[in-house]
């Protein structure tokens, strides 16, 4: 069973993600799988809308956590072959077909896709805050969200899918059995538009988005050494066991107080 399935319709690409039985975590060989078909969908000269989606309950659980703790390191292995949909380098547009939770990583996908149609039970998170030593600062900030909003993401509470349209970061809500013809009529009227129009289009819209400055991303560097990095693993460890985490913090306890401070960067 591939871990990764496409399907071509015209000139729509399907890409969906295929390991229900872990409500299609990210670990090496999907994290690989998902770089090649890109990048194959990237220079692919028939193809020109992917729609993204999963199998089963879930879009993407996000990082797997069961790797992780067997290769005693967090935040999963990058592929060797770079993804362009990750960087940012897929000129072409794509569409997140959300079929259900979309979670930590899984949010981060549905975060680089350009419009998105979800499941009315579909559920979102953030869940950096619960991983890492700091939380998904940039999400609501990237998404033009008010500061309570972000702030509840960046804190790793759950969005509803109709919550997440009433502000807008979903385009639309469906009963699960349209979520496809929707995701693939969305793609159709993007292939009535002019290719050089719909090109430059997405691209312009990407470039309008919201992003931290550089200040901010060398504040989130030094925050992300702040604290005791052995809860990493605790956290991972405690969800894979089914057990209240032991956190330890910091191992100076002073160093709650002296937090690192916004300085400007050169550029």
């Amino acid at each position: 069973m591939a871990v990764v399935e496409t399907e071509r319709h015209g000139q729509v690409l399907v890409v969906r993600m295929n390991r229900p039985e872990r409500l299609n975590a990210l670990n090496t060989e999907m994290r690989s799988e998902l770089a090649r078909i890109w990048t194959e969908f990237r220079h692919d000269k028939q193809m020109e809308v992917a729609i993204f989606t999963g199998t089963g309950r879930g879009f993407c659980a996000g990082e797997d956590m069961k790797e992780s703790l067997e290769k005693g390191k967090p935040g999963g292995e990058r592929p060797k072959m770079a993804d362009p949909f990750m960087s940012g380098a897929l000129e072409k547009p794509v569409i997140a077909a959300i079929n259900g939770f979309a979670m930590g990583g899984g949010f981060m996908l549905v975060e680089r896709t350009d419009l998105r149609v979800a499941v009315r039970s579909a559920v979102f998170e953030v869940s950096e805050p619960k991983r890492w030593l700091l939380g998904g600062y940039n999400h609501g900030h990237i998404a033009n969200l008010p500061y309570p909003i972000a702030m509840e993401m960046a804190m790793g509470f759950r969005f509803s899918a109709e919550r997440f349209h009433q502000i807008g970061f979903v385009n639309r809500l469906v009963d699960a059995e349209q979520l496809m013809p929707e995701a693939i009529g969305m793609a159709e009227h993007m292939l009535t538009l002019p290719p050089a129009s719909r090109v430059n289009t997405v691209h312009m819209m990407r470039q309008m988005r919201p992003e931290p400055g550089p200040d901010m991303k060398a504040l989130a560097a030094e925050l992300h050494e702040h604290g005791d990095k052995s809860d990493l693993m605790e956290s991972r460890a405690a969800f894979a066991e089914k057990r209240a985490p032991n956190f330890k913090g910091w191992k100076d306890p002073q160093d709650r107080y002296r937090m690192p401070q916004r300085k400007p960067v050169k550029a």
